[in-house]
C-alpha cells in the first residue's frame, strides 16, 4: 500500500495544531505572514511548501518545524 500524499498529511497535521489553538485560517495567515488562501491551501494539501513557509507556519502556531512533519514518514 502506497504512502499517502506528504502534502495531504502535512496539511492534516497544520488544520489539527490550528483547530487545537482556535485559530482561524486567516488569523494563522496573519501571525504567520502569508495569505489566508495559501494557508487553505496547505490545509487542503494543495500546496508543496518551502521550508521558509514551514517555519513561517511553524512561528504562527507557536511550535517548532518538526512537529509540522512529524506524522510524515
Amino acid at each position: 500500500m502506497p504512502n499517502p500524499d506528504p502534502r495531504i498529511l502535512f496539511g492534516k497535521r497544520v488544520r489539527k495544531l490550528r483547530l487545537a489553538r482556535r485559530l482561524s485560517q486567516e488569523k494563522l495567515a496573519e501571525l504567520a505572514d502569508l495569505h489566508r488562501n495559501y494557508v487553505g491551501g496547505v490545509e487542503r494539501g494543495e500546496r508543496n511548501v518551502s521550508l521558509i513557509n514551514i517555519v513561517k507556519l511553524a512561528h504562527g502556531l507557536n511550535v517548532r518545524p518538526t512537529k509540522l512533519i512529524e506524522p510524515i514518514r
